[in-house]
């Protein structure tokens, strides 16, 4: 099946690497107007741009800083003028023991869930106006993690605790707001070999992640990619509310 997104403009988040990349490469070469939202200066963006030049639209902002995501969607729509799908990719895992010192610990909490899971649900907020107000099909992908459901090793509490947070929140809209014609969806991939892995990699081996899988190889951010593609068409769009597990097996619910 070829998915044509041509007439799409979509606003994607954490587009700079890994998954996020994977996501802005798939989506562009199906046709798709996008928005890539990055951190810092990037040169993963920059090619983007070069080789997608009526396409590709880099747009930098901060996450943990509300002031700054308060801008994203309106900024976005300078570049597009219209929006039809908001992809919330960005995200940060930062290791937090529990016996670090408290203060450090909150404040590590604290940034977790600004960036993963209100910095979302703000931007989320804005599309849905945004999408009634426009009367336009808007398309809600959530990209969480398999840590919401079975959780995470203790240094990642908090990671895990945000993207749990980011599937309840992409439940509520996609029952709020089905009637008025917006879907919401949820993508849970497990260990994926990304950059933000590494940590994780460095740490335990990567023996020790394959051994978590049932498939000889670990997961891409290229194979994440299709299924987000396939849910902007709107080809999939009875399936709202859904949670699509992309993790080799890791866990199967």
């Amino acid at each position: 099946m070829h998915i044509n997104l041509k007439d799409k403009n979509i606003l994607l988040t954490g587009a700079s690497r890994g998954i996020g990349l994977g996501i802005a490469e798939q989506l562009l070469a199906s046709g798709a107007s996008v928005v890539l939202h990055h951190h810092r200066s990037s040169e993963s963006i920059q090619n983007l741009e070069q080789r997608y030049p009526q396409q590709a639209f880099g747009l930098k902002a901060d996450l943990s800083k509300p002031e700054e995501v308060s801008q994203i969607w309106d900024k976005a729509l300078q570049k597009t003028k219209k929006l039809h799908a908001l992809i919330n990719n960005a995200g940060i895992a930062l290791e937090s023991p529990i016996d670090q010192n408290e203060e450090a610990w909150l404040d590590d909490w604290a940034k977790t869930m600004q960036v993963n899971l209100t910095s979302a649900a703000a931007l989320s907020r804005k599309a849905a106006q945004h999408f009634i107000s426009q009367q336009i099909a808007g398309k809600l992908i959530h990209i969480s993690s398999r840590a919401a459901f079975r959780g995470d090793t203790p240094e990642y509490m908090a990671y895990a605790a945000s993207k749990a947070g980011l599937v309840a929140f992409s439940h509520s809209m996609a029952r709020a707001y089905g009637k008025q014609g917006i879907t919401s969806f949820v993508i849970a991939p497990g260990f994926t070999q990304t950059d933000m892995a590494q940590d994780f990699i460095a740490k335990y081996g990567e023996a020790h992640a394959l051994h978590d899988i049932v498939l000889p190889t670990l997961t891409q951010p290229q194979d994440i990619a299709p299924m987000v593609t396939l849910l902007v068409s709107g080809l999939a769009d009875h399936a709202t509310g859904t949670t699509i597990s992309i993790n080799a097996g890791s866990y199967i619910r």
